[in-house]
């Protein structure tokens, strides 16, 4: 026998929106999710509470033959009367074309030799370029005492262009004479280690980084990590990042040594290994023995930051 509805729910039954009746009768009716979970699972369909949570926020709208199949059962579950749910969804949404990546370009352009990354790429399966976007970079480089580069580290915040999505590639480049074979990776939030290749006479790592979920489209997620140097014999003078599919915003700072300061300092753009860059400009040490630079809405190129010890 149906029971009486209070008038709050009668209101959010007659007007909606969908998410509010349902949330409204779920409290009218005193259930936690996981007995209405249960009470559909009996009738023969199942439901995750993360579903039911998010249908009655808003967040997500059932759209499924079998999610529709459950909002009718819960008009029983939840004693409302016929259709008084189902009608609040309206018409079926015509689904989305899928999301389109930014423009990109192939890794061999931006890190050389060319051969050695398209060699360590093929021994090592990652998400399509177009796969993943970054949305916000923050690297930052420390130089010691030697004048030579000691550690990389980095906070990423990617965004998914496509489902399914659940490890980053990390390609790291050593100095000229870097040891590459002993340096290490760094994981150190939202991903651990997966498959690391090196290439020794090129000074390459191509570096798995899996992650703790997998990603749907439109899905963003922070990773930190980083690599712990094996500097090459001679004073590092400039460190590059190249962004294959540009970026939203990427932050670098460099960091010295005080008994190891640079006279000069000036960040660049270039647009592949070796060429003349397109953009300079001079930057100045901070209090702290550091200079950074901040770009936003980058298309594929190389940007960096170079200084000169004499």
């Amino acid at each position: 026998m149906q029971q009486t509805v209070p008038p709050e729910l009668a209101a959010a039954l007659r007007t909606g929106p969908f998410h509010l009746a349902l949330r409204t009768a779920i409290t009218a009716r005193g259930l936690a999710l996981h007995r209405v979970q249960q009470h559909l699972a009996r009738r023969g369909v199942h439901i995750g509470l993360t579903s039911l949570s998010y249908w009655q926020q808003g967040r997500r709208r059932p759209e499924r033959p079998e999610s529709l199949r459950a909002v009718q059962l819960l008009e029983d579950v939840l004693d409302l009367p016929a259709h008084s749910l189902t009608r609040l969804l309206g018409p079926r949404r015509t689904p989305e074309p899928p999301a389109v990546g930014p423009a990109t370009r192939p890794y061999r352009d931006l890190i050389g030799p060319a051969d050695a990354v398209d060699g360590l790429l093929a021994t090592i399966a990652g998400p399509a370029c177009t796969a993943l976007h970054t949305v916000t970079h923050i690297e930052r480089i420390s130089v010691g005492a030697d004048r030579r580069q000691l550690r990389r580290s980095s906070q990423h915040v990617l965004r998914a262009h496509r489902d399914g999505i659940d490890r980053y590639l990390a390609i790291y480049q050593g100095d000229p004479g870097c040891d590459i074979t002993r340096v290490a990776l760094r994981t150190e939030e939202n991903c651990r280690p997966g498959r690391i290749r090196r290439d020794p006479q090129a000074g390459l790592l191509v570096a798995e980084l899996l992650l703790d979920r997998r990603l749907r489209t439109g899905d963003t997620h922070l990773l930190g990590y980083g690599f712990e140097d094996a500097p090459g014999p001679a004073p590092s003078d400039e460190y590059v990042r190249g962004f294959n599919a540009g970026a939203g915003q990427y932050v670098l700072q460099v960091t010295f040594h005080p008994d190891a300061l640079p006279v000069r300092c000036h960040r660049f753009a270039s647009r592949s290994p070796g060429a003349r860059p397109h953009e300079t400009e001079e930057l100045t040490l901070d209090g702290h023995h550091g200079v950074h630079l901040v770009a936003a809405g980058l298309p594929p190129c190389l940007l960096g930051i170079r200084w000169d010890w004499e």
